[in-house]
Protein backbone atom coordinates (compact mmCIF):
# COMPACT_ATOMS: atom_id res chain seq x y z
CA UNK A 1 0.00 0.00 0.00
CA UNK A 2 1.06 3.31 -0.88
CA UNK A 3 1.39 6.19 1.43
CA UNK A 4 4.48 8.53 1.20
CA UNK A 5 5.43 11.94 0.41
CA UNK A 6 5.72 13.17 -3.74
CA UNK A 7 7.29 16.58 -1.90
CA UNK A 8 8.39 16.02 1.85
CA UNK A 9 6.41 17.42 4.98
CA UNK A 10 7.85 21.51 5.66
CA UNK A 11 9.75 21.37 2.49
CA UNK A 12 10.44 25.32 1.98
CA UNK A 13 10.65 26.93 -1.51
CA UNK A 14 11.46 30.24 -3.08
CA UNK A 15 11.28 28.92 -6.58
CA UNK A 16 10.17 25.91 -8.94
CA UNK A 17 11.52 22.59 -8.41
CA UNK A 18 10.47 18.91 -8.30
CA UNK A 19 10.11 16.57 -5.68
CA UNK A 20 11.43 13.39 -5.63
CA UNK A 21 10.19 9.94 -8.13
CA UNK A 22 8.34 7.63 -6.09
CA UNK A 23 7.68 4.36 -7.92
CA UNK A 24 4.29 3.54 -7.90
CA UNK A 25 4.28 0.14 -9.94
CA UNK A 26 3.60 -2.42 -6.88
CA UNK A 27 0.26 -0.26 -6.07
CA UNK A 28 -2.53 -3.24 -5.93
CA UNK A 29 -4.92 -0.17 -7.23
CA UNK A 30 -4.04 2.77 -9.79
CA UNK A 31 -5.97 5.48 -7.96
CA UNK A 32 -4.28 7.60 -5.83
CA UNK A 33 -5.22 10.66 -3.44
CA UNK A 34 -2.74 13.61 -3.35
CA UNK A 35 -3.25 15.56 -0.32
CA UNK A 36 -1.51 19.19 -1.12
CA UNK A 37 -1.00 20.83 2.33
CA UNK A 38 0.24 24.33 2.83
CA UNK A 39 1.56 25.12 6.10
CA UNK A 40 2.91 28.87 5.74
CA UNK A 41 3.02 31.67 2.92
CA UNK A 42 3.09 34.89 2.78
CA UNK A 43 1.10 37.54 0.63
CA UNK A 44 0.56 38.08 -2.86
CA UNK A 45 1.89 35.09 -4.20
CA UNK A 46 0.64 32.33 -5.52
CA UNK A 47 1.79 28.16 -5.66
CA UNK A 48 1.34 25.62 -8.85
CA UNK A 49 1.58 21.69 -8.28
CA UNK A 50 1.45 19.62 -11.07
CA UNK A 51 1.80 15.69 -10.81
CA UNK A 52 4.13 13.88 -13.66
CA UNK A 53 3.92 10.39 -14.69
CA UNK A 54 7.27 8.61 -15.99
CA UNK A 55 7.52 5.15 -17.41
CA UNK A 56 11.29 4.91 -16.08
CA UNK A 57 11.63 7.52 -13.77
CA UNK A 58 14.18 9.48 -15.64
CA UNK A 59 12.23 10.97 -18.84
CA UNK A 60 9.53 13.00 -17.76
CA UNK A 61 6.86 14.51 -20.11
CA UNK A 62 5.99 18.30 -20.55
CA UNK A 63 2.82 18.61 -19.54
CA UNK A 64 1.33 16.66 -15.94
CA UNK A 65 -1.05 14.26 -15.40
CA UNK A 66 -3.23 16.23 -13.57
CA UNK A 67 -2.72 19.98 -11.65
CA UNK A 68 -3.75 21.07 -8.17
CA UNK A 69 -5.87 24.54 -8.85
CA UNK A 70 -3.58 27.70 -8.09
CA UNK A 71 -3.28 28.15 -4.43
CA UNK A 72 -2.98 31.74 -2.44
CA UNK A 73 -3.56 30.60 1.32
CA UNK A 74 -2.78 27.95 4.13
CA UNK A 75 -4.60 24.76 3.71
CA UNK A 76 -5.19 21.15 2.90
CA UNK A 77 -6.44 20.62 -0.61
CA UNK A 78 -7.02 16.75 -1.78
CA UNK A 79 -7.25 15.43 -5.67
CA UNK A 80 -7.36 11.90 -6.58
CA UNK A 81 -5.90 10.56 -9.97
CA UNK A 82 -6.85 7.25 -11.51
CA UNK A 83 -4.03 5.94 -13.64
CA UNK A 84 -5.54 2.64 -14.56
CA UNK A 85 -5.91 3.28 -18.23
CA UNK A 86 -2.16 4.30 -18.10
CA UNK A 87 -0.53 1.32 -16.94
CA UNK A 88 3.14 2.18 -18.65
CA UNK A 89 3.26 4.71 -15.79
CA UNK A 90 5.11 3.40 -13.25
CA UNK A 91 6.40 6.69 -10.90
CA UNK A 92 5.45 9.75 -10.26
CA UNK A 93 7.23 12.97 -9.05
CA UNK A 94 5.57 16.59 -8.11
CA UNK A 95 6.51 19.69 -9.91
CA UNK A 96 6.20 23.38 -8.60
CA UNK A 97 5.82 27.17 -9.62
CA UNK A 98 5.90 29.56 -7.29
CA UNK A 99 5.48 33.92 -7.69
CA UNK A 100 4.71 36.77 -6.15
CA UNK A 101 3.75 39.95 -6.89
CA UNK A 102 3.25 43.29 -4.87
CA UNK A 103 5.39 45.34 -2.54
CA UNK A 104 8.69 43.48 -0.85
CA UNK A 105 11.20 41.64 -1.83
CA UNK A 106 9.52 40.08 -5.18
CA UNK A 107 10.64 36.28 -3.49
CA UNK A 108 8.06 33.79 -2.87
CA UNK A 109 8.20 31.62 0.38
CA UNK A 110 6.07 28.76 0.85
CA UNK A 111 6.34 25.64 3.15
CA UNK A 112 4.25 22.34 1.78
CA UNK A 113 3.91 19.28 1.09
CA UNK A 114 2.41 16.35 -1.30
CA UNK A 115 1.11 13.48 0.01
CA UNK A 116 0.09 10.24 -1.72
CA UNK A 117 -1.82 7.35 -0.80
CA UNK A 118 -3.22 4.43 -2.87
CA UNK A 119 -6.88 4.20 -2.37
CA UNK A 120 -7.54 0.35 -1.66
CA UNK A 121 -9.56 -1.48 -3.80
CA UNK A 122 -12.42 -2.28 -1.72
CA UNK A 123 -13.04 1.34 -1.14
CA UNK A 124 -13.01 2.64 -4.56
CA UNK A 125 -15.72 -0.27 -5.45
CA UNK A 126 -17.55 1.00 -2.29
CA UNK A 127 -17.51 4.35 -3.00
CA UNK A 128 -18.16 3.75 -7.31
CA UNK A 129 -21.56 1.82 -5.60
CA UNK A 130 -22.51 4.28 -3.60
CA UNK A 131 -22.04 7.01 -6.15
CA UNK A 132 -24.06 4.90 -8.72
CA UNK A 133 -26.88 4.43 -6.19
CA UNK A 134 -27.46 8.20 -6.02
CA UNK A 135 -26.81 9.20 -9.75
Amino acid sequence: MIDTFLVPEKTAVKAKGDGPAVEVSAASSRVFLFTLNIKDVIEQESLDVGIFGSADGNAWPGKPLETFPQKFYRGQHPMLLDLSQTPDIKFLRAHWEVNRWGRGDGVPKFEFSVSIKEVPPDVLKEATAEAKSLA
